[in-house]
């Protein structure tokens, strides 16, 4: 394992780091969370319908302020608006103008319509007025010097296991708490998604020190082999069990069979989500364990540079040029995509700023970590590795990982053909080459 001097960034904190915990409302509280999702839905189509009409030269669209007095004469006029909460209503609109702002940034475009059964969610800002301070710990003053009051979110903790949170119209929603401390949050989001609700509390943690030992690790990424460290170790991101996919198979049957707009067909269409989302979570939950052990354990991650969107295109082609392999292709896409490869590096990226690096693909699985030789036929199979020159044995993942961890330090060995001489012992080629340049190979270990 190398070590190296690291020169850190400030410290700075990572981004998408919400604290996310199952809720278990009653059936009564259910009730109104829809409302408040539907409310929540409804205002945002009205601001994404409203800015549609304004184009280019005219006068520009509403802002944010502008449209809190426009959402406050529709709950005049509206009973429906009117038996909703105000500040949930207003979030969908201080949210619609984030995405507006976002979209220069985002690569996401402009904001589009959201749909029931599909975008179910809210979000909720704080009820309780508490003191803001500043990073010092002195009263933050406003122009008149009176103390500024800020939100907060009002949570409470049942016992070890259960906490409960004040949502708007419900009174106390009881929530699975996973972690040792209760979140302290100005706003929370809450989602229904596939028969599950979820609160994600607006937390941005600090991000995590690097070690003293500044240790850098590599990292091979593949479908057999999830994630392959330099080190020896490999990890591979949980799936759904073969039980599991087999009840998939089952009711995605007889949703198929099921007469269209029947209740067998959305129930049977429902539980394979569910049976989807499971394994999504599984990933998720993955990712996030590892990137943290990355980050709490290593002084320099290095990642095998991938464009998983190329990666993962569909092979289908057109009706002129029509794909090969079309079926095998998909399924090839479906196996990387279930790995993760994406978001553990980006969530590593996250949590260790600064730490994270990308190393060229190219060769990393074909060069000897050893010696430096480049040769297809070192790679006798997908978990085996040995090079044709030197006779270094090693597990193929492993290798590609070393490679990778050594990084853009060295130049590969020109394939060149073996000079007169003596022949080794592991090959039978020759021992003698020629004169190779100061800069080959790559740093051995």
């Amino acid at each position: 394992m190398r070590s190296v001097n690291l020169i850190m960034p400030p410290l700075c904190r990572y981004r998408g780091g919400m604290s996310r915990f199952r809720m278990y409302p009653t059936s009564e509280q259910t009730g109104v969370m829809l409302d408040h999702c539907a409310h929540a839905r409804y205002v945002w189509n009205l601001a994404v319908e409203q800015h549609s009409y304004w184009y280019k030269g005219r006068k520009s669209a509403p802002g944010f302020a502008e449209q809190c007095r426009q959402l406050t004469e529709a709950r005049r006029d509206s009973e429906w608006l009117r038996g909703g909460n105000a500040d949930v209503q207003q979030q969908a609109l201080k949210d619609f103008a984030t995405a507006k702002t976002a979209k220069f940034t985002s690569g996401f475009g402009e904001p589009r319509w959201r749909k029931k059964y599909v975008h179910e969610g809210f979000r909720v800002i704080g009820t309780d007025r508490v003191p803001e301070f500043e990073a010092d710990g002195s009263p933050k003053l406003n122009a008149k010097g009176t103390q500024v009051m800020g939100r907060s979110v009002v949570v409470r903790r049942l016992n070890g296991r259960w906490a409960q949170v004040k949502v708007p119209g419900c009174g106390w929603v009881r929530f699975r708490l996973t972690r040792a401390e209760l979140p302290k949050a100005k706003t929370f989001r809450v989602t229904f998604r596939n028969g599950q609700w979820h609160i994600a509390f607006a937390v941005i943690p600090e991000a995590i020190d690097a070690p003293a030992t500044g240790e850098v690790i590599g990292i091979d990424r593949g479908v057999k082999i999830t994630a392959a460290l330099s080190d020896g170790r490999k990890l591979n991101c949980p799936q759904l069990t073969v039980k599991e996919r087999a009840q998939i198979r089952k009711h995605q049957r007889r949703a198929a069979r099921a007469p269209q707009g029947s209740h067998a067909k959305t129930a049977g269409y429902a539980r394979v989500a569910r049976l989807k989302a499971r394994e999504a979570d599984r990933r998720k939950d993955w990712c996030e364990k590892t990137s943290t052990m990355l980050a709490r354990t290593y002084g320099l991650v290095r990642f095998e540079k991938l464009n998983i969107k190329n990666m993962t295109a569909s092979a289908k082609g057109t009706v002129e040029q029509p794909g090969k392999k079309v079926r095998q292709k998909t399924g090839l896409n479906r196996a990387i995509l279930a790995q993760g490869w994406g978001l553990l590096r980006q969530r590593t990226e996250h949590k260790a700023p600064g730490r994270v690096e990308d190393v060229p693909a190219p060769f990393t699985s074909l060069r000897c970590s050893a010696c430096g030789w480049i040769e297809k036929k070192s790679r006798k199979s997908q978990a085996d590795f040995v090079c044709v020159s030197c006779g270094f044995t090693c597990n193929a993942d492993e290798n590609a990982a070393t490679n990778v961890a050594a990084g853009q330090s060295g130049f590969p060995r020109p394939r060149r053909p073996a000079g007169a001489g003596g022949t080794t012992v592991a090959t039978g080629r020759s021992s003698v080459r020629e004169p190779q340049s100061i800069r080959v190979g790559i740093p051995l270990f």
